[in-house]
């Protein structure tokens, strides 16, 4: 453990360890020095239930080590109010002595309260401070109560340590805050950057410590195995993890007409949406009063989907939160704490909007629709982020506790100043978050292994390749390296990465993420379970589907079936697959095999398909069976006409076939036009089972067959399904953006 963070400021190595050594010899002769003379006497106040969580690590600390500290426990603000739940008694079932309890608030919710809060505060502390005389105050974050702690303190000549110093969220709650750092003398700070704006501040290098945020120790180390219990307890019976939402929503003290405005919003949305919610009362600031008559008429305490509540212990919060599918309010522990689990988080409104965020919060600043709120609900819900360390790593407390013991009590309290440059932290609003959306698009083919970066917009950023392994333990390595390799690119790209889309021949089951047959050009690949490694490899989410199926999902979002309610994609390629969209929908089948559209049979005569059976699509008109005709008219010299040459090293393939038909071959022409019509005829029979509006062939071949189908159709169709389009694809890469489609299309990632 590093003696004090701010060592990392220095430029030279040299310099860093003689300093780090110099004031380690310095804390030790402090140490010995105070504690020869007596016990350092700490006193620490607590307002409300959000600063005791930050507060309570540092107080079990302190008393953890009575040789060193006297600790001195003041209770004031709304932990002493019944309307918020008299969380004083989670101080004292946490068996610490209370040495005064101080009624502070003055009620009436609104500006003047809390100004008659503080002076109420004021006029109580000087006799309480008078007869404990501590050396040390420490006094957490941005609350009026605090402000009123500090400014007693600092007037009487007792040294202060404030926790939390240095941050920026938004608001009244700024000023107060660093109003507080300039009446404190030692700071401990959560962040980098916040450790960066202290300096700025002009505060002394030596008094600031970069601990982490304590709460965090506590976060960190949670491992609550019974956590359903708790959420049976405030949620009810019926509710699994990662299915319901905690809400806490406080007022805007600088524009308290609109946060009651948008907390109405808020709560529309959440029933609109319609998933279990814990709602949490907001805190005593000017408008909380208004904002819980919201609640009333909204009759959110008797909702079937709400369960609302005053306070919810610490421990059994951290659970809730945990497990929640989405935290939405404007509480800075979404901003804070909830990071530490990966939780999906909606910051709304401007109260926290200068914190800093990790990937799992969304912006939305100007919340002043219920359908923008909604919106965001659908983005996050549900999601799972990397757990972020951003504000604290699990050893605060050890810090904070060696910080103290270093303070020298003979020292002068004048402060000294410095003024350093200062980076701005700049965080991402919801507009700059859903043009920079991308997803992971992985494309296995029987040849060739390919991943992409794809953005919102279906423009392929970034793509790699590399010919696809025969053996499964390869292509699995093969598939990870490639996706670490496109992630890491990806964040020097500006692209946020939501989740890893695969499009995989074969039959595959969507919602398990599992490969359960395979075709035969890819080896060793039936029964294969890609999500879990890719996911836990990536700690991303991930979705698997038919290469058929991807395909018609990117026609759905990039191509000509957007907005299409009926349609049907047809691939033309190595071999013939396709999807189908009906009402909207990927058309799945009961065991994960509708639209296997190659194995129509359109002759019992035919010729012998893979699958095993005669007839099918596929060995008429897929680039195999060309081949296969190819092969057969270059054995008997029928192949080669006029223009036409091939090398003797050189593969006789469909490619072969074409030029030829194109040179006036008149063999190859008829093969052309038998796959054609076969391949008309399983439209055909597509017509009269699903009559959907369109029709779009996809694949190299697409544009060789489009004109002979739409012939077969004129034929052979029944005249109410003649009027059906039928269309080249214009999309140059499907594959892949049907890969990109399962991460980035909403409704494909519900129903998943």
């Amino acid at each position: 453990v590093c003696l004090h963070w701010a060592y990392h400021r220095q430029k030279s190595t040299g310099s860093l360890h003689e300093l780090y050594f110099k004031n380690l010899s310095k804390q030790k002769q402090i140490m010995e020095k105070n504690g020869n003379n007596r016990k350092l006497r700490v006193c620490v106040a607590t307002c409300n239930r959000a600063d005791y969580s930050k507060l309570a690590p540092i107080m079990f600390g302190i008393k953890s080590e009575p040789q060193f500290f006297e600790l001195d426990v003041v209770v004031l603000g709304s932990h002493l109010i019944d309307d918020y739940g008299n969380t004083y008694r989670m101080i004292e079932q946490d068996d610490f002595d209370i040495h005064t309890r101080l009624h502070t608030i003055v009620r009436g919710e609104d500006e003047a309260a809390m100004v008659e809060s503080v002076g109420l505060a004021l006029v109580k502390l000087p006799d309480v401070l008078n007869r404990l005389k501590p050396d040390i105050m420490i006094v957490h974050g941005d609350r009026f109560d605090a402000l009123a702690l500090a400014t007693s303190a600092a007037l009487m000549n007792i040294r202060i340590l404030h926790i939390e110093g240095g941050e920026v969220s938004g608001t009244i709650d700024d000023s107060i805050r660093h109003a507080i750092t300039k009446l404190a003398h030692f700071h401990v700070c959560c962040t980098r950057s916040a450790e960066q704006h202290l300096i700025a501040m002009c505060e002394d290098h030596d008094r600031i410590l970069l601990a982490g945020c304590p709460s965090y120790d506590k976060l960190l180390s949670s491992k609550n195995k019974d956590y359903m219990s708790i959420i049976r307890m405030w949620l009810g019976e019926d509710v699994k993890p990662r299915d319901y939402i905690v809400a806490l929503q406080h007022p805007v003290t600088t524009d308290i007409k609109h946060s009651i405005k948008m907390f109405e919003l808020t709560l529309d949305a959440l029933m609109s949406f319609n998933k279990r919610t814990l709602v949490l009362f907001p805190n005593i600031d000017a408008g909380s009063k208004e904002m819980v008559r919201v609640m009333r008429k909204k009759g959110i305490e008797h909702h079937p989907n709400f369960r609302a509540v005053k306070h919810v212990p610490f421990e059994q919060f951290i659970q809730l939160v945990a497990h929640a599918g989405c935290v939405i309010g404007n509480s800075s522990c979404g901003v804070r704490e909830v990071g530490a689990f990966g939780t999906p988080v909606i910051n709304l409104g401007t109260r926290q909007i200068g914190r800093e965020t990790g990937e799992n919060v969304l912006h939305v600043r100007d919340a002043d629709t219920q359908d923008k709120i909604l919106q965001a609900l659908h983005l996050q819900f549900g999601k799972q982020y990397p757990c972020s360390k951003i504000y604290g790593d699990g050893n605060a407390v050890p810090r904070i506790l060696k910080f103290l013991k270093s303070i020298d009590l003979k020292e002068p309290l004048q402060k000294k100043f410095c003024f350093p440059p200062v980076k701005e932290s700049i965080s991402q609003d919801i507009d700059h978050i859903l043009e920079t959306q991308s997803a992971l698009a992985v494309d296995l083919g029987g040849t060739n292994l390919r991943v992409a970066i794809v953005s919102m917009k279906g423009e392929i950023v970034k793509k790699y390749t590399q010919l696809n392994p025969k053996t499964y333990e390869d292509r699995i390595e093969l598939i990870l390296k490639m996706c670490m390799e496109a992630a890491s690119e990806a964040v020097h790209l500006n692209c946020r990465i939501l989740g890893v889309g695969i499009s995989t021949g074969g039959r595959v089951n969507p919602r398990e993420g599992i490969v359960l047959h395979s075709t035969k050009l890819i080896q060793e690949w039936s029964s294969v379970d890609l999500r879990t490694p890719i996911s836990d490899a990536l700690h991303l989410p991930v979705w698997v589907d038919n290469d058929g199926n991807c395909a018609a999902l990117a026609e759905r979002k990039f191509g000509h079936g957007k907005g299409v309610e009926n349609f049907v994609t047809l691939i033309t390629g190595t071999g013939i697959g396709g999807g189908i969209i009906h009402q909207h929908e990927l058309v799945h089948g009961s065991s994960f095999c509708a639209a296997e559209l190659g194995h129509i049979v359109v002759s019992l005569e035919g010729p012998e398909c893979l699958c095993g059976s005669h007839g099918c699509i596929e060995a008429y008109a897929s680039g195999i069976a060309l081949q296969r005709e190819a092969k057969k008219l270059h054995d008997e010299e029928l192949l080669l006409v006029g223009g036409m040459s091939i090398k003797m090293e050189e593969t006789i393939s469909a490619v072969h076939l074409i030029q030829a038909a194109k040179l006036g071959n008149a063999k190859a022409e008829s093969i052309l036009r038998t796959a054609g019509t076969a391949l008309g005829l399983g439209v055909v029979n597509i017509l009269h089972t699903m009559n959907p509006s369109l029709v779009i062939l996809s694949g190299v071949l697409a544009g060789h067959y489009v004109n002979i189908v739409k012939d077969v159709i004129s034929r052979q169709a029944m005249f109410s399904v003649q009027t059906v389009d039928v269309v080249v694809s214009n999309l140059a890469d499907p594959a892949l953006l049907g890969a990109a489609s399962l991460v980035l299309d909403y409704s494909t990632r519900r129903i998943y």
